[in-house]
């Protein structure tokens, strides 16, 4: 997400910048991101708390380029827009109002628009792209299951087929009998 130059002073892009590193690292749902509040957020364990599907509470790691993304945007963006009715949202748009699902998906395809060859995802093109990194880096299809917030394993499983056919062509590359 380094390539996407702009204005490190300016709130939107800080922020912006923030919810695509915060969805793409945790693989949460676009309503999940605009419901968060600062308080949900553990820097310590690097952990946010989500309400999913059916008020379903379940707690997400994120990793260092969110973290450094999500403290920008604290330091330096948020305080420029920040009202004294903003309350305790994470995300705000311009005028200091909690962000809400379209906005997510308006700066998803504009920050995106921007890197070279990245293709055209919006917020669950990014949780696709989470769930099927995971299961190709080895993570195990339950634990994927709980991150995304499935109550069901059948809907985990569609995000395998993309690691099967990967397996597949490894295996046909590799193996001597293939």
């Amino acid at each position: 997400m380094a390539a996407v130059a702009a204005d490190d002073d300016d709130a939107v892009h800080l922020r912006d910048r923030a919810m695509l590193e915060l969805l793409y690292a945790t693989g949460i749902r676009v309503s999940e991101l605009a419901g968060i509040d600062i308080d949900d957020l553990d820097d310590g364990s690097r952990t946010v708390r989500v309400l999913g599907k059916g008020a379903k509470e379940r707690t997400v790691p994120y990793g260092v380029p969110a973290q450094r993304a999500i403290d920008a945007w604290l330091a330096r963006g948020r305080p420029q827009v920040v009202q004294p009715g903003s309350g305790p949202a994470l995300f705000l748009g311009r005028r200091g109002r909690r962000v809400d699902p379209r906005q997510v998906r308006s700066a998803v395809h504009s920050l995106l628009a921007h890197i070279p060859n990245a293709p055209d995802l919006g917020p669950h093109g990014l949780r696709h792209s989470a769930a099927t990194h995971l299961l190709d880096g080895g993570a195990d299809l339950r634990v994927v299951q709980e991150l995304l917030g499935h109550s069901s394993l059948s809907t985990t499983q569609i995000y395998t087929h993309v690691s099967v056919d990967r397996l597949r062509r490894s295996y046909e590359q590799a193996h001597p009998r293939a």
